[in-house]
């Protein structure tokens, strides 16, 4: 593949991995629409810079190390859980508080979100396993099916994109896909919170919801491994 086919279907894997729902995308969405765009791309910018910070441990190989140690998946699993369930109570407080979406309330209160991301991002057993497993695969020369590991959907797409791996048009593409879908995503956000009344508490609330089921979730995970 060329260069910049190669770059494009990093593009389209990074995208495809940020894009779908989870804790981090509730986090994104409901700093977006309670304190504008800014605050929602910082909060994209935490969970980026984690999946940096994975990429040059995996590079150095130190992250292959968390495999020989069978109480660290549980373990993450544990902590991941229980600071989901604290951002989640705070997202309820944000729901209870905020009236509507406004451009003079974008700013209301400290963005936490870039520091709320990072930590469940450093903490997300998924995160980590996707790091020790497709991720040392992008670094190492071979080929890769990229849309095979899309969240939930990846096994219908099996053989739809395979590329060269060990190529770093390939991983500059890959975090320009989590950029593109870190700055867009508030932008959709916030021009959709400018149309509807009220938009900040239900996304408030949802991010709460979604939090609470992944922490409850991620709880459940960890003491049936413990266990």
């Amino acid at each position: 593949m060329s260069v910049i086919t190669t770059a494009l279907a990093g593009v389209v894997f990074g995208l495809a991995l940020a894009a779908p729902p989870g804790p981090m995308n509730a986090i994104i969405a409901e700093e977006s629409v309670v304190r504008g765009w800014n605050a929602g791309f910082r909060a994209g910018l935490g969970a980026m810079l984690a999946d940096v910070c994975f990429f040059v441990l995996a590079l150095a190989g130190v992250v292959a190390v968390i495999d020989r140690y069978p109480a660290v998946r549980p373990a993450l699993y544990l902590v991941g859980g229980l600071l989901m369930l604290y951002f989640a109570i705070g997202a309820v407080d944000e729901a209870r508080n905020a009236a509507s979406f406004t451009d003079a309330d974008g700013d209301r209160g400290v963005s936490r979100g870039f520091r709320k991301t990072f930590a469940l991002s450093l903490t997300n057993p998924y995160q980590i396993g996707f790091w020790l497993t497709v991720g040392v695969g992008l670094l190492e020369a071979g080929s890769l099916d990229v849309l095979a590991h899309v969240p939930g959907i990846g096994t219908a797409l099996e053989g739809a994109l395979v590329v060269q791996t060990g190529s770093p048009a390939l991983l500059v593409g890959f975090f320009a896909g989590i950029a593109i879908w870190i700055a867009a995503y508030p932008a959709a956000m916030v021009a959709a919170g400018r149309r509807v009344d009220a938009f900040a508490p239900l996304v408030a609330a949802l991010s709460a919801a979604v939090l609470a089921g992944f922490g409850v979730l991620f709880l459940a995970i960890g003491a049936l491994r413990v266990v």
